[in-house]
C-alpha cells in the first residue's frame, strides 16, 4: 500500500478546512480572509479534537510560498508609474499614518511592559492597513465607484512601498540589535541600489523579451515565464541578503510596466487565490487560543489603538493633503484594520528570534478583530461625518473642509535648478548601474575567467568585457544633458555660467576616470598613476567614439519606450483624459464607468426617456460601444447591451444611479426568468409513422423551419444516415428525423409526424 508524504496530507487538510470555513463565512457575509484564519486555528497543532497537520514544519513552507505569491501579485498591481500618478494626497496621508501609527504602536508596547524590540516591531505591524481586506470589502459593499475609494487605493499603493522598506529596515535592526546610524544608512543605500539596478535592467530587457516572443506567449506560457522570473528574482534577493518577499515584489513591479501586465495579472488570479488561502490558513495554524485568552487585555487595547489611531490619523493625513472633511473621514474609517503585512513582519521577527512568541498570536487576534469591524466602520463613517458637520464650530469646519480645488501657485523652477536636477538624476542612475555591474562581474565573472585563463590574459579579458558593457553607461554619465536646451541657454545667457557648467562636465568625466581606474588597480594591480593614465585614454576614446554614442542613444531610447509604452497605450485608450480625472478628484465630483448588463430594462431606450440627470442627478459624459466612442451623447442616443457608460457625479448620485439600473435589471430578470428556463434548445429524434402527412413531401414543402422554428440536421433511413439533407429530399415512412429546436416546438412537430393523412 502506497504512503502519501506528509506534505500532501497537510495540503489536503489545509484546503478542506479553507473550503468549509469559506462557505460558512460567505453565508454569514464576512470577509473570506477571516474564514481562512479560523480554518487554520482548527487545523493547527494547538487544537487536538480535529484532524491537525502531521508536520508542523510544513506550515512554514506553505507560509513562505504564500507570501511570495501575495507580494508578487501586489507588485503587479503596484507599478512605480502608478506611484507617481497617485500624487501628493496619497504620499502625505501615508507618511502621516505610518509615522503616527508606528509611534502609537511603540508607545503602546512600552505601556504594556513589553521589551523595546517587541514594541518597535509592534509599531511596524500597526502602521499598515490591509490591501486585500479593503478591496474585498469595497467590492462586497459596492463602493468601488465612490470618489473616496480612489484615494484609499492610492494610499494602499504607497503603503505597499513603505511596507517593503520597513521590512528591510526592521530586519537590519533585528540583526544589529540596536540603532546604528551608519549600518542603517548602509542598508537603505544597499536596498535603493538593488531596487534601482534591477528595475532599470528589468525594464530594459523584459518588455523587449516579451515583444520578441509575443507569437509564442499564449496564456499558459506567459504564466510559466512570469512565475519563473518571479522566483528568479526571489533567488537574487535572498542572495543579496534581502527577503524573498522583496524579490517577488520587485519582479511584480517590473512586470507591471509591461504591455502584458493585465494578462499576467489575470492568469495569476487562481494561483494567487490558492496560495493566498494557504498563507492565511498557515497564519491561523500559528495562533494558539490559550495564548489569546491569556493576553485578552493587550489584544483589546491594541485593537482599540488600531481602530482609533487609523481613523484619526488617516483622516488628519488626508485633510493635510487638501481633501474635504467628508472624503477624509470616509477614507480614514476605511483604513482601520491590519492584515497581511502585519503577519509578514511578525513572521520575520519570529524567524530572526528578536520578538517573543506571544506577539504573533496577539497580532493575528488584533487583525481578526479589526477586520471584523471594518465593514461596520465604513458604514459608520457617513453618520460620523454628519455628526461632525453639525457639532464642529463653524470656523473649524470651514477650515478643515476648505475647497481643495482652489488654484495653487506654480513654483517656477529656475533653469539652473532644472538642469542640475536632470543631471543628478541621470548620473545617479547610470552610476548605480555601473557600480552594480562591476560588483556582480567581480563576484561571478572574474572567478570564472581566472579559473580558465590565468595571469595577465585573464585580467585583460575580464577588463575588456566589463568595459564593453560599461561604455554606453560611462558615456551617458559624461555627456547627457550637455547639449540640452537648459545647458545651451545658460551658456549663451551669461559668461559667468560657463565656469560652473564646465566644472560639472569635468566632475562627471573624473567620475568615469575613477571607475575605469578602479578596475585596473584592483584587477591588474597596476600602480595608481599608470591606472589613471590608461583610464584617461579610455575615457577620451569613449567621449569621441561615434559607435559608443550610437549605442548609448539606442539603450536610452529602448528603456524610455519600454517604460512608457503601457502608459501611452492607456492614455490613448482612456475613456477620459487623465488630467481631467485628476482635476475632478480635488472636488466632490468624480467619474465612474458602468457596463450595461444584457438583462437591464434600460436597453433599447433613449437617454431622453431615461432622463438620468433628473432621476439620479448624474451626467452622461461618454458612451463606449465597442471601438466607437460617443462623447457628450444627445437625448436621442439609445442604450445597447454591453455599452460602457461614463458617468459624472458625486458619491451619493453614483449610489442612486447604480441602484436605479440594478433595480431595473433585477425586475427584468425576475419577470423573464421562468420564460428563459423553457427556451433552451434541444436535439431530439422523431420517427415518421405510416400515413403521416410528411410522407411524400419534400423538406422545403414541409416548412419545418418556418412553421415550427426547428432545424432538421439529419435523417436515418434504413441502414444509412443522411447528414444535412438536401431541401428537395422526400420524407419516407419510418424515417428517423434528427431535429434541433425548443421543446414546445419539437412537440408540435412530433404530432405532425404521427398525424394521418386526410382520406
Amino acid at each position: 500500500m502506497s504512503h502519501l508524504p506528509s506534505l500532501i496530507i497537510d495540503l489536503a487538510l489545509i484546503l478542506f478546512s479553507a473550503s468549509v470555513a469559506s462557505l460558512i463565512f460567505k453565508k454569514l457575509k464576512q470577509p473570506v480572509v477571516l474564514a481562512y484564519i479560523v480554518a487554520g486555528i482548527f487545523a493547527g497543532p494547538h487544537i487536538t479534537f480535529f484532524p491537525t497537520v502531521t508536520n508542523p514544519e510544513s506550515i512554514n513552507i506553505w507560509a513562505d510560498i504564500g507570501v511570495i505569491f501575495l507580494l508578487f501579485a501586489l507588485g503587479l498591481d503596484f507599478s512605480f508609474k502608478k506611484l507617481i500618478r497617485v500624487g501628493t494626497t496619497a504620499v502625505i496621508a501615508t507618511t502621516t499614518i505610518v509615522v503616527s501609527m508606528m509611534s502609537v504602536g511603540y508607545l503602546t508596547g512600552l505601556a504594556l511592559g513589553w521589551s523595546q524590540m517587541n514594541s518597535i516591531f509592534l509599531g511596524g505591524m500597526l502602521c499598515m492597513s490591509s490591501t486585500m481586506i479593503i478591496i474585498k470589502v469595497f467590492d462586497d459593499m459596492g463602493l468601488q465607484k465612490q470618489g473616496f475609494a480612489g484615494i484609499v487605493l492610492g494610499i494602499l499603493v504607497v503603503e505597499d512601498l513603505f511596507a517593503v522598506l520597513l521590512m528591510v529596515l526592521l530586519s537590519t535592526l533585528a540583526v544589529s540589535k540596536q540603532f546604528e546610524g551608519v549600518e542603517m544608512l548602509e542598508s537603505i543605500l544597499k536596498l535603493l541600489a538593488f531596487l534601482l539596478f534591477w528595475f532599470v535592467v528589468g525594464i530594459y530587457l523584459i518588455p523587449t523579451l516579451f515583444k520578441k516572443a509575443k507569437a509564442h506567449l499564449n496564456d499558459e506560457t506567459l504564466l510559466v515565464v512570469s512565475l519563473s522570473l518571479c522566483f528568479g528574482m526571489v533567488y537574487l534577493a535572498t542572495q543579496a541578503g534581502f527577503s524573498s518577499a522583496l524579490g517577488a515584489f520587485v519582479m511584480g513591479s517590473i512586470l507591471a510596466e509591461t504591455m502584458d501586465a493585465e494578462r499576467i495579472e489575470h492568469q495569476l488570479v487562481p494561483v494567487k487565490n490558492l496560495f493566498g488561502a494557504i498563507f492565511f490558513v498557515s497564519v491561523g495554524m500559528m495562533l494558539d487560543i490559550l495564548v489569546v485568552g491569556e493576553y485578552i487585555l493587550p489584544i483589546t487595547i491594541i485593537s482599540m489603538a488600531v481602530i482609533i489611531g487609523q481613523t484619526t490619523f488617516g483622516t488628519i493625513g488626508i485633510l493635510l493633503a487638501g481633501q474635504p472633511l467628508k472624503i477624509a473621514m470616509r477614507s480614514g474609517f476605511s483604513l482601520a484594520q491590519i492584515g497581511e503585512f502585519s503577519f509578514i513582519i511578525a513572521a520575520t521577527g519570529l524567524s530572526l528570534g528578536v520578538i517573543d512568541e506571544f506577539l504573533y498570536p496577539v497580532i493575528v487576534a488584533v487583525s481578526v478583530v479589526t477586520v471584523f469591524c471594518t465593514p461596520y466602520l465604513i458604514k459608520f463613517s457617513e453618520p460620523a461625518y454628519q455628526y461632525a458637520e453639525k457639532h464642529l464650530p463653524v470656523s473649524l469646519y470651514q477650515f478643515v473642509n476648505k475647497d481643495a480645488s482652489g488654484a495653487r501657485p506654480m513654483n517656477e523652477q529656475g533653469t539652473w535648478k532644472k538642469l542640475l536636477k536632470a543631471i543628478c538624476r541621470l548620473v545617479i542612475i547610470y552610476l548605480v548601474l555601473s557600480l552594480m555591474i562591476i560588483f556582480l562581474s567581480m563576484h561571478y565573472l572574474l572567478p570564472f575567467i581566472k579559473s580558465n585563463i590565468e595571469g595577465l590574459k585573464g585580467s585583460l579579458l575580464f577588463i575588456t568585457i566589463v568595459l564593453l558593457i560599461l561604455s554606453p553607461l560611462l558615456r551617458a554619465i559624461m555627456v547627457k544633458k550637455n547639449r540640452s536646451i537648459e545647458f545651451r541657454k545658460l551658456w549663451v545667457k551669461n559668461k559667468i555660467n560657463r565656469s560652473p557648467l564646465l566644472f560639472i562636465v569635468v566632475v562627471r568625466i573624473f567620475i568615469c576616470i575613477f571607475i575605469v581606474g578602479f578596475l585596473f588597480v584592483n584587477v591588474m594591480k597596476l600602480p595608481l598613476h599608470l591606472s589613471l593614465l590608461i583610464s584617461c585614454i579610455i575615457v577620451a576614446f569613449l567621449l569621441f567614439s561615434k559607435r559608443v554614442k550610437k549605442q548609448s542613444i539606442l539603450i536610452e531610447r529602448r528603456f524610455k519606450h519600454n517604460l512608457n509604452a503601457r502608459q501611452e497605450y492607456e492614455y490613448k485608450t482612456a475613456t477620459v483624459s487623465p488630467k481631467f480625472v485628476d482635476h475632478l478628484l480635488n472636488r466632490d465630483l468624480h467619474l465612474s464607468d458602468f457596463v450595461v448588463n444584457p438583462n437591464y430594462s434600460i436597453i433599447g431606450k433613449t437617454l431622453k426617456e431615461l432622463n438620468f440627470r433628473q432621476s439620479c442627478g448624474v451626467n452622461i459624459v461618454t458612451i463606449i460601444r465597442g471601438d466607437k466612442r460617443i462623447n457628450i451623447p444627445g437625448g436621442e442616443v439609445y442604450i445597447y447591451p454591453f455599452d460602457k457608460i461614463i458617468v459624472l457625479g458625486t458619491d451619493d448620485q453614483m449610489t442612486v444611479f447604480q441602484s436605479f439600473i440594478e433595480k431595473k435589471g433585477s425586475e427584468y430578470s425576475t419577470q423573464n426568468k421562468e420564460k428563459e428556463i423553457y427556451s433552451e434548445v434541444n436535439l431530439e429524434q422523431i420517427r415518421v409513422e405510416s400515413n403521416s402527412k410528411l410522407i411524400g413531401k419534400t423538406i422545403v414543402n414541409s416548412r419545418i423551419r418556418d412553421k415550427y422554428n426547428c432545424l432538421l440536421v439529419g435523417i436515418e433511413r434504413q441502414d444509412s444516415s443522411i447528414m444535412n439533407p438536401e431541401i428537395n429530399l422526400d420524407f419516407s415512412e419510418d424515417d428517423v428525423l434528427w431535429v434541433v429546436g425548443e421543446r414546445s416546438n419539437i412537440k408540435q412537430l412530433s404530432s405532425l409526424c404521427i398525424q394521418q393523412k386526410a382520406l
